[in-house]
């Protein structure tokens, strides 16, 4: 009895303490069930599998805390909660990513900020750990992050790559362009570009008004926005590395090392 009352007392703390991601965790979990349910009745198993890989990826800010001992604050959890919500249930098993054009690029520009976050993590232990022979300045930390942002978006994107390639998916996304540019057009072989509009284009019984670009565009663009997040959120760890954590919203979004006051999820 006297371990149910503890056990019971603790959940409460716990709510107490994280209100406002207690209560997005359960209505993530609890529309994820959902989903999961209805796919099972349907027979949709491709949708019962992404439903399965969501509820694990929900467990890894949690993993993170309790066995790296990294601090995920509320708000950069419930941001990561939000990305995995939109990025598998909506966008791949309602959709989103057809009915919305700009869906994947937010998407990648998330993905850039949460990563860039990630970067910062690392300095931010190394800078706390009592075996460091030095302290990494707030412009490195800036700049080690917004690299391995963008390092994790350049191996997003050769294992979109890779995927198509080998079992012939569409995870980089194809661009209709109306007209081609390119020396190989030019007919004296002149290294001078030459652009040749495209009038049609047909693949088997589907004809479209221009070239059919296999993913290059698509490529590019989730890089660029994956700059942009990773940019941002390197701006903004550097004044918080600067102004030594002072500021009350970017402790809400900054990872950091555990320390024993540090309350767990």
């Amino acid at each position: 009895m006297k371990t149910r009352s503890r056990r019971r007392e603790t959940l409460r703390e716990q709510f107490r303490a994280h209100k406002a991601l207690t209560v997005v965790y359960f209505l993530m979990r609890l529309a994820v069930l959902l989903v999961l349910v209805a796919s099972i009745l349907e027979r949709d198993y491709h949708a019962v599998f992404y439903c399965l890989i969501t509820l694990l990826l929900f467990l890894v800010p949690t993993f993170v805390e309790r066995r790296i001992k990294i601090e995920v604050p509320d708000l950069l959890h419930i941001l990561i909660l939000l990305f995995i919500f939109a990025a598998q249930i909506l966008g791949e098993i309602r959709e989103y990513y057809l009915t919305f054009p700009y869906w994947d690029a937010m998407l990648h520009t998330i993905t850039g900020f949460l990563a860039a976050a990630i970067g910062f993590a690392f300095i931010d232990i190394w800078n706390s750990s009592e075996h460091a022979a030095m302290k990494l300045s707030p412009l490195f930390a800036a700049v080690f992050a917004f690299c391995f942002s963008m390092t994790v978006g350049v191996l997003w994107e050769f294992f979109e790559c890779f995927m198509d390639l080998t079992f012939h998916t569409d995870m980089q996304k194809d661009t209709v362009i109306p007209a081609v540019s390119s020396v190989l057009l030019n007919p004296e072989g002149h290294n001078v570009v030459v652009t040749v509009p495209v009038e049609e284009l047909t693949l088997g019984d589907v004809t479209f008004d221009g070239y059919l670009d296999v993913g290059l565009r698509d490529t590019m663009k989730d890089l660029f926005v994956n700059f942009l997040g990773a940019l941002v959120f390197s701006v903004i760890g550097f004044f918080y590395v600067k102004k030594r954590g002072k500021s009350r919203f970017l402790r809400q979004i900054m990872p950091r090392k555990k320390t024993e006051n540090t309350e767990r999820k």
